[in-house]
């Protein structure tokens, strides 16, 4: 009977989380002046973002700790060195993580074992070129094929910068 009431509490634990995604964001310029290393909380109903960078500029280490709240036009600006929050409105619309309208579907694999049922997760990769201010970039995205949970992202711009984002959803470690 315990064993049941213990099964069954952290059945509504798992149910009743939250559906943020969380994922590291890296940036490389060519001529290697800017590298950035981010983490970052998605939450694409709620239109919030939490996204915390350290980077390296012209050998300049910076920290940037953001909250955005979409809805509210709101960003929070976090200093923990000083330990300060500074408010500033919020003017860009929200562009949720998805595939693009546009995008060509380059193929559909198994990200690990194939040979049992379950073994495995099943994800599209789509490829795009988008055009940019300053030239183009080639977008690739990979998702899962149930829910579209985004898994990586990788934006090549026509100068040589990378952009890499990887993604874990609570809900694709729950699938594991």
């Amino acid at each position: 009977m315990k064993v049941l009431v213990l099964l069954v509490c952290l059945s509504v634990g798992c149910l009743a989380q939250t559906t943020t995604l969380h994922g590291s964001l890296s940036v490389s310029t060519a001529n290697q002046k800017l590298l950035a290393f981010s983490k970052y909380i998605y939450d694409g109903l709620g239109e919030r973002i939490r996204f915390r960078q350290f980077r390296l500029y012209d050998n300049k280490t910076y920290h940037l700790d953001v909250l955005l709240l979409y809805r509210e036009a709101v960003m929070y600006k976090i200093n923990n060195k000083n330990r300060t929050c500074t408010k500033q409105r919020l003017s860009p619309d929200f562009h949720p993580l998805a595939v693009p309208r546009n995008a060509t579907l380059m193929g559909q694999v198994v990200l690990g074992a194939s040979s049992g049922p379950g073994q495995g997760i099943l994800v599209n990769s789509w490829y795009r070129e988008q055009k940019m201010k300053t030239g183009s970039a080639k977008y690739f995205t990979t998702v899962t094929e149930f829910g579209c949970i985004p898994v990586s992202t990788l934006y090549h711009t026509s100068n040589g910068d990378w952009v890499v984002n990887r993604s874990v959803g609570r809900r694709l470690l729950i699938l594991f």
